[in-house]
């Protein structure tokens, strides 16, 4: 198992290619629910000014406001926001801890994650829905977000932002988890959580997201990250483990390294079973690219749809 730095690799975990593959499956897919007739994508009357911002990585360059960029000496730039009204806000929370750095043979949970995250904003962008992105880092002591904006380039910037583990302004620290996100969230949305949920206080997590789900529609989507403590034969008696998120070590048998797998699905296991109990939908998926993209498509298009 290995944890390489995030910072260290300049390649994203998924890239343009796959997206790509990914936008064609969702097509593909999705074509039965669009057959016939069906309610119009956008709702509301075109687009609505909200008020004037920094220029961010994807922004159009007709977006620019020349005259207040002049008072900033163009450094920033400045441009108009606009919001356009649509069936939908899809808000990703993507879990960037030090413990999805991890994988086994070239496979990170990371780079499931961030297949995750592809395909929900690729599905929002099929709908024209809206699309942001909140990263969260180990006890949700940080949150960065993206802002749900429409578009392919969109999705490509929220990968970007997952990648470098922030996004282009940070939620304020402190208060409950559920008032942070739901300060960030402008409208009634759905909230895909994303994670391999291997973290303390588990249950506490999962009850202040159910809260969430009062006003929001939230579900999990609980990558199956076994696959990452699945160690080959060890020769060795006794073996140090060190734990990437606490930076602590310990000297574990050889026979207890061996069930770390079963271990891990179990306390996956627990995980669904809690968010069952609060009333909150799981989505299992592997590291599998084709499993994972049909299940959550499919996942997103029928609840989407249920919803209208």
């Amino acid at each position: 198992m290995s944890a390489p730095p995030r910072a260290s690799s300049g390649e994203s975990p998924v890239n343009l290619d796959e997206l790509t593959k990914i936008e064609l499956l969702i097509l593909k897919r999705m074509r039965e629910f669009t057959m016939g007739e069906h309610r119009s994508t956008f709702n509301g009357t075109g687009f609505d000014f909200v008020g004037i911002r920094e220029w961010l990585p994807g922004d159009r360059t007709s977006a620019i406001d020349w005259p207040q960029s002049t008072l900033t000496n163009f450094s920033p730039l400045m441009v108009r926001d606009f919001e356009q009204p649509s069936t939908a806000t899809v808000v990703a929370l993507a879990d960037t801890s030090l413990s999805t750095r991890c994988g086994m043979d070239g496979v990170s949970i990371e780079a499931a994650i961030a297949r995750a995250v592809g395909t929900i904003g690729m599905s929002a962008v099929f709908f024209q829905d809206t699309f942001g992105l909140i990263t969260f880092d180990a006890g949700f002591a940080n949150l960065d977000a993206v802002r749900p904006r429409i578009g392919k380039g969109h999705v490509v910037h929220c990968l970007e932002a997952y990648q470098r583990g922030e996004g282009d302004q940070a939620i304020r620290s402190g208060g409950d988890l559920s008032m942070r996100i739901a300060g960030f969230l402008r409208r009634p949305s759905l909230v895909p959580v994303i994670s391999d949920f291997l973290f303390d206080d588990t249950a506490q997590v999962v009850n202040e997201l159910a809260m969430l789900n009062g006003t929001h529609d939230v579900f999990l989507v609980l990558i199956d990250s076994a696959f990452a403590f699945d160690l080959p034969p060890l020769g060795a008696g006794w073996v140090e483990a060190f734990d990437v998120e606490t930076g602590r070590s310990r000297v574990m048998s050889r026979r207890s390294m061996q069930t770390m797998a079963d271990r891990m699905r179990g306390w996956q296991d627990e995980v669904r079973r809690l968010a069952h109990d609060a009333g909150l939908d799981v989505v299992r998926v592997s590291t599998d690219d084709q499993q994972t993209a049909v299940a959550l498509t499919e996942f997103i298009a029928e609840r989407r749809l249920r919803k209208r």
